[in-house]
């Protein structure tokens, strides 16, 4: 047997380390140093592969990731593409896929994930629910992968051991990409959102209201609308008391909600945009929680000046 794991270690006995070649618009782990992956279930995704996968080779690809070596990266059904630069002129291409759930299993998660509405509510949200793993494990099944039959990982470079650097480069970029998209991994076992949330409307009993018929509603007279200036001190003055008006305000229970579900856009694919926006919200919520309940009339401390008084300033 060779004393030799790879291609890599045969050249490196020979003529000593080589560089990869500088790759032009790579992707960038936004993890400079320490560990990879913002979210839970990145870090997770990561922890996966280091119980089944060569440290040796995943070190490897971590310094690949962060020097930007991997050019493309993109969704494929049932997984991803990626394109790696290394040593040779021609990018490496990386496969990576999960083994995906069969459509029992997947009736058998929902059955257990339909229990609980906070499943529901956090995955509409965008939001990874922690304890989703325990829901998986009820249904006889892993999310997470945790043996090497769960991936199917191959790359175009000589090197016969698997996974090889640039397998493991892409690796670590698609751990911050379940930052960005969740789902992602939902999808790589077999299911999309849309899917998942409306097995889970199904057996909680939510269907979309159905409007019920109605006669043709007859056209409205047209009326000569009243000029604002007819009765300026009129058009001022508030119709109704607004302190009979009762309304609350209070920070989201999940933050970043609706940009959580839309996703970062293509131009922003080496950023997480609602973590460079996370700190701006923090401060515009809260801003938006002073202005509807603190002292704007600088008092001193008196007390909060009710709706109809700020409405009269």
């Amino acid at each position: 047997m060779s004393q030799y794991h790879d291609v890599e270690d045969r050249e490196f006995a020979a003529w000593g380390p080589r560089q990869p070649r500088k790759a032009k618009g790579g992707i960038k782990a936004i993890s400079a140093r320490g560990d990879f992956g913002k979210n839970w279930w990145s870090r997770r995704w990561i922890q996966a592969l280091e119980q089944i996968t060569d440290l040796r080779r995943l070190q490897r690809g971590r310094t690949y990731a962060r020097a930007g070596q991997v050019l493309k990266i993109e969704e494929r059904e049932g997984g991803i593409e990626a394109l790696v630069q290394g040593t040779r002129p021609r990018p490496y291409k990386v496969t990576i896929r999960l083994t995906p759930l069969t459509p029992r299993q997947w009736e058998k998660v929902l059955d257990v994930l339909a229990d609980q509405a906070v499943f529901a509510a956090q995955l509409l949200a965008g939001e990874m629910p922690p304890n989703i793993e325990e829901a998986f494990a009820t249904a006889g099944v892993n999310l997470f992968p945790t043996a090497r039959g769960d991936l199917f990982t191959s790359c175009s470079c000589p090197d016969k051991a698997n996974p090889c650097k640039h397998i493991a480069a892409a690796h670590y970029i698609l751990g911050e990409r379940f930052d960005e998209d969740p789902f992602l991994l939902f999808r790589m076992r077999g299911r999309s959102q849309d899917q998942i949330l409306e097995g889970l409307r199904q057996r909680r009993g939510v269907t979309p209201a159905v409007p019920a018929r109605r006669a043709a509603p007859t056209a409205p007279k047209r009326t000569r609308p009243q000029p604002l200036d007819a009765d300026w001190e009129a058009f001022w003055n508030l119709r109704d008391d607004l302190t009979r008006l009762s309304f609350q305000m209070q920070s989201p229970t999940i933050p970043q909600p609706l940009l959580k579900r839309l996703g970062d856009p293509e131009i922003a694919a080496g950023l997480s945009l609602s973590a460079q926006l996370e700190a701006t919200y923090a401060a515009v919520t809260q801003m938006a929680l002073f202005l509807a309940y603190g002292d704007l009339g600088g008092n001193g401390g008196g007390e909060t000046p009710s709706p109809a008084e700020n409405g009269r300033r």
